[in-house]
């Protein structure tokens, strides 16, 4: 079993950092901040800490004048996850989506893609990182880009990538329509280290029900993959016009115990989650 971090965004916003700028920039101005955030989850019992780049490609990058700073911003990143890891712990690189669409759908070509999330992969493990995670995918297309992407850079180091879903009268769908289903089967058949799923709107039942989903088409498939799971603290609230998370560590951990029984042996947490439910869920998985 493997237990990563949780949100690096709650955190920033718990110790006041202004939104609406670059978070991964912070790496350049705020590098102490991220070092202590990174410190907080491995001291809550946290094996492996995600970089603070979710954003650090250039697509993203230029909407804030930054798209000159990718390897600078990357490198830091992950030299900073390292820096509070040491050698004991392990540092993933993390890596988000582009935020934009393929064509026709969108203006993005496919070989600016992948060649954006390369230059990003590329700089992160300049910095030193175990392995890449490519999380909150919602298109099949760009997915599958940033997989292959990431593949041909990492060498023999683990990639993991997880998609978003949403709770529909449907079931499970992405943002983008995509089903469980084809998410898991594309992802595996690209030779990936682990599926999972991260982040989207679901309850903490959802989450559990999605867990099961998963295990259920990877064993159908037949394919020596693992499988892991970020949720979110629960599904938000808006409280005074913002997104508040309600669910408490110990809630989170009992989530967690039954996301591990069926059948998933890395888990971590996304919005909303803190290094108490990290905590509370070292001590329920590890007990």
């Amino acid at each position: 079993m493997l237990l990563l971090d949780g949100a690096m965004g709650t955190q920033l916003i718990a110790r006041g950092i202004e939104t609406g700028k670059s978070n991964d920039y912070l790496n350049i101005e705020s590098p102490d901040v991220i070092y202590e955030i990174h410190r907080d989850y491995l001291k809550a019992g946290s094996d492996a800490v995600l970089t603070n780049t979710f954003g650090a490609n250039r697509f993203i990058l230029a909407r804030h004048k930054l798209e000159d700073m990718v390897q600078k911003i990357n490198t830091a990143g992950a030299e900073i996850a390292r820096r509070a890891a040491g050698e004991e712990r392990y540092v993933l690189g993390n890596i988000g989506p582009s935020g934009g669409f393929l064509e026709p759908v969108g203006t993005l070509k496919a070989d600016e893609l992948k060649a954006a999330f390369c230059e990003q992969a590329k700089a992160l493990l300049a910095g030193g990182v175990d392995g890449f995670i490519i999380e909150t995918m919602t298109a099949l297309d760009e997915a599958a880009i940033a997989i292959e992407a990431v593949k041909s850079v990492s060498g023999q180091l683990p990639v993991l990538a997880s998609f978003a879903f949403d709770h529909t009268s449907n079931g499970f769908k992405t943002m983008m329509g995509v089903d469980v289903e084809s998410a898991v089967s594309k992802a595996v058949s690209l030779g990936l280290d682990a599926v999972g799923f991260n982040c989207g709107s679901a309850t903490l039942d959802e989450y559990i029900e999605l867990a099961e989903k998963y295990a259920s088409i990877v064993k159908q498939l037949g394919r020596d993959v693992l499988i892991f799971a970020e949720p979110n603290a629960g599904r938000p609230e808006l409280v005074d016009g913002k997104a508040v998370y309600k669910v408490s560590p110990e809630d989170f951990a009992a989530a967690a115990e039954k996301i591990h029984s069926a059948g998933v042996n890395i888990i971590g947490g996304c919005c909303g989650t803190g290094p108490e439910h990290i905590e509370a869920m070292v001590r329920k998985l590890k007990k």
